[in-house]
């Protein structure tokens, strides 16, 4: 089972290891959102079998590029060092292809730099969240999405899904840019409508992810967007709305 933890937000892991054991299935979690996020106070690369983050400069710990995979079995330590390595086992022996999935010397100062604010980080982001929350919970044709129980939050991005609304999605974020104010149709498109993969499989057969697609903008939110800033945006939005 590969799940995926998106915007931020985590997926229910209780029932997905329930049925994970009922079958016999491994669980890698994609988490490249998920950087410092908590369930039930641990954290959530504890849950499923192996967890992957993405340290990409967009995240809310970077390394400028790259990532991590956590997992709490020892049998993939050798399979894992050989699989970023080329495959190489010592000087002399090569054991499979594999890649050059290292981090480099940069990169890792780079991530060391980032960790020693990651708090304030989350913090910022944090403020600037909740600003945009209470401003735009109730609003006509705007969803927000719920917050999660006892869930510790990274303030990954700032989704919106535009149901409704005066504007529909594109027109919306069309509208924003006039203004200075970028967003992004994250995700957009499926990935099953990308030209590499739509004569294999159709979009239909995800009628809710395509309504999604359709609907969602992610609000700028980043560390040092100021509550004036996002009072701006959420301004405009409602000023839009009301045109």
């Amino acid at each position: 089972i590969v799940p995926v933890h998106v915007y931020g937000n985590i997926c229910d892991v209780e029932k997905i290891e329930e049925i994970a054991k009922k079958h016999g299935l491994k669980v890698i979690y994609d988490a490249a959102h998920a950087f410092g996020v908590k369930y039930k106070g641990v954290g959530i690369g504890n849950y499923g079998d192996m967890s992957m983050f993405s340290f990409h400069a967009t995240k809310v710990f970077n390394t400028i590029e790259g990532g991590a995979v956590t997992f709490n079995d020892d049998q993939y330590v050798k399979v894992l060092n050989n699989n970023k390595n080329f495959g190489i086992l010592n000087e002399e022996e090569v054991v499979f292809v594999g890649g050059n999935a290292k981090m480099n010397e940069f990169q890792a100062a780079m991530g060391l730099c980032n960790l020693r604010h990651i708090d304030q980080s989350i913090e910022s982001r944090k403020l600037a969240f909740d600003r945009y929350y209470a401003r735009l919970t109730n609003v006509k044709g705007i969803r927000l999405l719920e917050n999660q129980e006892n869930v510790t939050r990274n303030y990954a991005y700032m989704p919106i899904i535009i149901d409704g609304f005066k504007y529909n999605r594109d027109e919306l974020k069309e509208k924003l840019q006039e203004y200075n104010i970028f967003s992004r149709k994250y995700f957009y498109p499926l990935i099953s409508d990308f030209e590499c993969y739509r004569n294999e499989h159709s979009s239909d057969d995800t009628p809710v992810a395509k309504h999604i697609a359709k609907c969602v903008l992610t609000l700028p939110l980043y560390e040092g967007l100021t509550v004036e800033d996002v009072d701006y945006i959420c301004d405009t939005i409602l000023e839009l709305g009301n045109e």
